[in-house]
């Protein structure tokens, strides 16, 4: 197939158009270019691509393309909550606006990239499914709920849209994120000899290896219509959904002279779910997560060494958050957005 990749040049992105390709794809990328220049080793081999803003997208951009995959988004919660009205405009709307674009090209799937955040505050220690209530707490989690909505009007017997639910990421990518909570752990670890943990450690959290979500993209985007026609599915492996205090324990076995330092100081998370992941491997038979939490902080902390990630290089990485949140207090996020 020939595949528009959105968000070909983010931490998720640089995994998956290699995963793609090497199955025979065609990629076209399509990026704002806001993390492009943030590499950690050898610059990737990037496909060609687009460097266009998500709300400036034209029919243009989607012609000649047989399906779209759609990671570009305001990621995640922390830089979803700078300006909500931003993350509302590019998440929700332009992702709507590009699927109907899609649509009357004559794109025939268009898979989703939406998360398990969608249950926020579910609770509890049972498996959510994704027939579960949504009970996303922040405009990012929010906004993937509306997509979702709004994707399912669209569907028909030419279109098929497929929302995969994606578990916390973790993991190596040569576009690092060193914000999320695996990747976070690591980084603390190996520059401060502690996993630092601010909640009281008691939240679950599903994870998901990068890697593990561009192959689970990769078997949605030629799987059956009829297995993923306009169905939601959660992407991750029960064995993977663990406590944030857990996580940190896994971390430590990784980085060799750390400790575990729970503060407490933020209190319990009340963004906690453990996520039930059954349905893909039902609908798309054969696949099946390869990436454990150990394994995947064993990597990371590897690949820190390796390119020699010191407390310069972690903050370098953060640089362009700063400059949104320094942006979203003079109100000028939205130019700031537009220069990348």
């Amino acid at each position: 197939m020939r595949v528009l990749l959105t968000g070909h040049q983010g931490y998720l992105g640089t995994v998956m158009a290699p995963v793609l390709a090497a199955a025979g794809h065609e990629v076209v990328g399509l990026d704002a270019g806001l993390f492009a220049d943030c590499v950690l080793g050898p610059a990737p081999a990037d496909p060609p691509g687009h460097r266009v803003d998500l709300r400036d997208v034209t029919a243009e951009h989607v012609a000649g393309v047989d399906a779209v995959i759609h990671l570009a988004a305001l990621s995640n919660d922390p830089l979803g909550s700078l300006a909500p009205e931003l993350t509302y405009d590019i998440n929700h709307h332009a992702s709507v606006r590009l699927a109907r674009l899609a649509r009357d090209a004559g794109v025939r799937r268009f898979l989703y990239a939406s998360t398990c955040s969608v249950y926020g505050a579910a609770g509890g220690d049972e498996l959510v499914g994704e027939d579960a209530p949504l009970r996303p707490v922040t405009p990012y989690a929010e906004s993937k709920v509306r997509v979702e909505d709004d994707l399912r009007a669209l569907a028909d017997g030419d279109f098929s849209p497929v929302y995969l639910r994606n578990a916390t990421a973790f993991g190596f990518s040569p576009r690092l994120r060193a914000d999320i909570v695996l990747n976070n752990l690591v980084g603390h670890a190996l520059l401060s000899g502690e996993v630092l943990v601010l909640s009281d450690g008691t939240p679950w959290r599903p994870l998901v290896h990068a890697e593990d979500i561009a192959r689970a993209f990769t078997a949605a985007l030629t799987a059956p219509r009829e297995a993923v026609h306009d169905r939601a599915f959660n992407i991750g492996s029960e064995s993977n959904n663990v406590t944030v205090a857990e996580i940190a324990g896994q971390v430590a076995e990784a980085v060799e002279g750390s400790k575990v330092v729970i503060t407490g100081e933020t209190g319990a998370d009340p963004r906690s779910y453990r996520v039930d992941f059954s349905r893909f491997r039902a609908a798309v038979p054969g696949f099946d997560c390869a990436w454990s939490v150990k394994r995947g902080a064993l990597e990371l902390a590897d690949a820190y060494r390796e390119h020699g990630l010191g407390r310069e290089g972690f903050e370098r990485r953060f640089t362009r958050l700063a400059v949104l949140r320094a942006s979203a207090e003079a109100g000028a996020v939205d130019d700031t957005l537009r220069r990348r």
